[in-house]
Formats: structure tokens, sequence, C-alpha cells
């Protein structure tokens, strides 16, 4: 029993790990200038998550403005609790991203105008036969992904594309890290499912 205590003491006694970016943070708050330290280390990310949700580059950029933006008039609100907690800059700057999602997707059922879809790079080839095929492989798992309920397409982004933990992907959806593992399990075996119907996008 002696022991036992004495672990769980040491164990409380151990400092948590802290947010990578709290004196990133801590210095624009203090100093709105600042921030630019953290937009450039996040804005591609942000662009990466807003691009693969939209499919269109200016969608995309308006959106990445829209995020640092609100990030730094709401800054003062950020309540970092530490990376155990899965409570850190990034997963907070992720949250806003998928509000501000949700938000333009609300605008867009109300105010429905057609756009055009994104377009493609190709790189140069000496195979052009293997370009058009690779093109069109990487369309039809795209439209698979696309045609994912929007919780297990987001988690699938988020997982493969931002790179996120279960936890932090957990903190942005606001599901349990053992929810997001079932998601993504889900949303792969979907994808592969779909990928392997034949004469599907055919």
């Amino acid at each position: 029993m002696f022991l036992k205590g004495r672990e769980r003491d040491e164990a409380t006694a151990r400092p948590l790990p802290l947010d990578a970016d709290r004196s990133a943070v801590e210095a624009a708050r203090r100093d709105p200038r600042r921030f630019e330290a953290l937009y450039r280390k996040y804005v591609a990310q942000v662009y990466s998550f807003a691009f693969y949700e939209t499919r269109d580059h200016h969608a995309a950029e308006d959106l990445t403005e829209v995020v640092f933006l609100r990030a730094l008039r709401s800054l003062h609100t950020f309540d970092e609790r530490g990376v155990e907690s899965g409570s850190t800059f990034r997963v907070w700057l992720f949250r806003i991203a998928r509000n501000a999602l949700a938000n333009e997707r609300r605008r867009e059922r109300r105010h429905p105008q057609a756009t055009l879809d994104a377009a493609h790079d190709v790189a140069a080839t000496d195979d052009p036969a293997a370009a058009v095929v690779a093109r069109d492989e990487a369309d039809r798992a795209w439209r698979a992904i696309e045609r994912l309920p929007e919780e297990r397409r987001r988690a699938l982004l988020l997982r493969f594309v931002d790179e996120m933990s279960a936890r932090e992907i957990g903190e942005v959806l606001g599901r349990s890290e053992g929810a997001v593992r079932v998601l993504i399990h889900r949303a792969l075996r979907a994808v592969a499912s779909d990928l392997s119907e034949p004469g599907r996008d055919r």
C-alpha cells in the first residue's frame, strides 16, 4: 500500500507535457504582430484541410484566411491544458476550421451557386498512358472518399493529410479517442470496398 501510494504521489507530481506552442501563443497575446510565427507554422496544414474538404483552391484560401483571423481575434480565449489533455493550440485552431467550414456550408445551402471542379495538376511524364491511369485511380479514390459520411471523411483527412493523432482528432470532432479509431477503420474499409466494386465510376 505504501509503495502504491508513493507511486501515485510521484505520478501526480510529474509535470504533464506542455503545448509546444505555449511560448508563441503567449508572445502573440502580448503583441499581435508575433502571431505571424503561429501563422507560418500552421498555414499549410489549415489550407490542406480546407482544400481537401472543399476541393476548390479559392474556397480553401478564403477559409484559411477566415480561420486565422478568428484565431487572432479569439486568442485570449484559448485555454491550453497540455498535450495529455488534447487541448493544444493546433487542436484549437482546427476546431475553428471545422466550425468555419460548417458555417460556410450552411451559407452555401441557403445561397447555392455553381462551382467549377477543382483543377488537377499532373506532373510531366515520359509515359502519358501511365499518367492517365494514375490520374484516373486518384480521381476514383477521391470520389470514394467524398462519398463517405461527413464525420468519417473528416477523420480520415485529419489522420492522413494533417497527420493528427486519434486523440487530437477526437478533440477536433468532439469524440472519444476510441470512437475516432472506429471512424477511421470504417472509413478505410468503406473506401476499399467502394474501389473494389467492378465498374464503379467507370
